[in-house]
């Protein structure tokens, strides 16, 4: 099983009224027995013109102390809050950018094994060029990322595992494992039920027209191509412990898939695998995320494979001193 023993919350606005991310996260780490940490990246840059020329390098280390400190009593009231319910809690602020790559620095560096989001406000329209930080964290952070998408508190939730026992575009046996080990843990946790979706493809091979095939043909090969994918999902669940009724084998694209089953299982949590890709399949493969991502109203978890590349530099970047004025004012060229 998939222990849960660290939990990092990033929060973004430390003056929010509500923060579904940080309660939810809460309840996970009641259930699970886990340490909370709450953590805001200072992500802004500071102005230079807000010192004079002499005390400009001694003023900006200061306003940073000043910054960091207020952000960490900000935190400490948050935490106040939950530690009156018994949850273990700790709190860190730190000067970084961009705010994803801080929060998978800070996330390897305590090694928690669960970052749970709030969603970016909004579509994700081109969320890839816009550098969006709930989608860069769901593709680049080799931590399972929960992302929060609403506030009701999980009550016996339904969790769905998105499941590929057919291996498309290459993910590896052991992913589907992962997944299922994550939803049973929190199932468990959270004394919640275990569903699972495979999706399926009608026509089993590429080449073959049913402009080809009579219609007994076209019948048959439609029966060989559900009693595969019966199969397939059936080995994939074997020591999973789910239901039949808990089972959704459906022929339409990954995407289409995941919201019907969504749909008709209620859940609270998707759980979802991701790989690394590059070029136009990473494309594809992220245009379907992204549909599932705006869809759902249900909770989002993604889960990566055990040797998932981290290509986040460890070292943090500290603060951006910037300038607001056009270059040559203060005589610079």
């Amino acid at each position: 099983m998939a222990a849960i023993r660290r939990i990092l919350v990033p929060i973004k606005d430390l003056k929010a009224a509500r923060l579904p991310a940080v309660l939810k996260a809460a309840q996970l780490a009641e259930a699970c027995g886990a340490q909370l940490e709450l953590f805001h990246c200072l992500a802004a840059p500071l102005y230079s013109e807000l010192y004079s020329l002499r005390e400009q390098e001694r003023g900006v280390e200061d306003l940073e102390r000043e910054q960091r400190a207020q952000a960490l009593q900000r935190l400490e009231g948050i935490a106040f809050r939950l530690r009156r319910h018994g949850i273990r809690v700790g709190v860190a602020a730190q000067w970084d950018f961009p705010a994803f790559e801080a929060i998978v620095r800070r996330a390897l560096q305590i090694g928690a094994d669960l970052v749970v989001i709030g969603p970016h406000a909004g579509r994700h329209r081109l969320p890839a060029l816009l550098r969006l930080t709930d989608w860069e964290l769901l593709r680049t952070c080799p931590i399972p990322v929960l992302l929060v998408k609403n506030g009701r508190p999980y009550r016996h939730p339904s969790l769905l595992a998105a499941i590929d026992p057919s291996h498309a575009f290459a993910k590896p046996l052991q992913l589907d494992r992962r997944i299922l080990r994550m939803g049973r843990t929190l199932g468990e946790a959270l004394h919640g039920q275990l569903h699972a979706v495979h999706a399926y493809a009608r026509l089993p091979a590429a080449g073959i027209s049913p402009r080809g095939l009579s219609p007994i043909g076209w019948l048959r090969l439609e029966r060989a191509t559900v009693k595969a994918a019966t199969a397939r999902f059936a080995r994939a669940l074997r020591t999973a412990r789910i239901a039949r009724s808990r089972r959704y084998l459906i022929a339409s694209e990954p995407a289409d898939a995941i919201i019907e089953a969504a749909r008709r299982s209620r859940c609270a949590i998707v759980i979802l695998g991701a790989v690394s890709r590059s070029g136009m399949r990473r494309l594809l493969i992220g245009n379907t995320a992204e549909r599932v991502l705006d869809t759902l109203g249900c909770d989002l978890l993604v889960v990566k494979p055990a040797k998932f590349p981290n290509l986040i530099e460890p070292r943090a970047r500290g603060a951006r001193v910037a300038s607001s004025l056009p270059p040559g004012v203060l005589g610079y060229y």
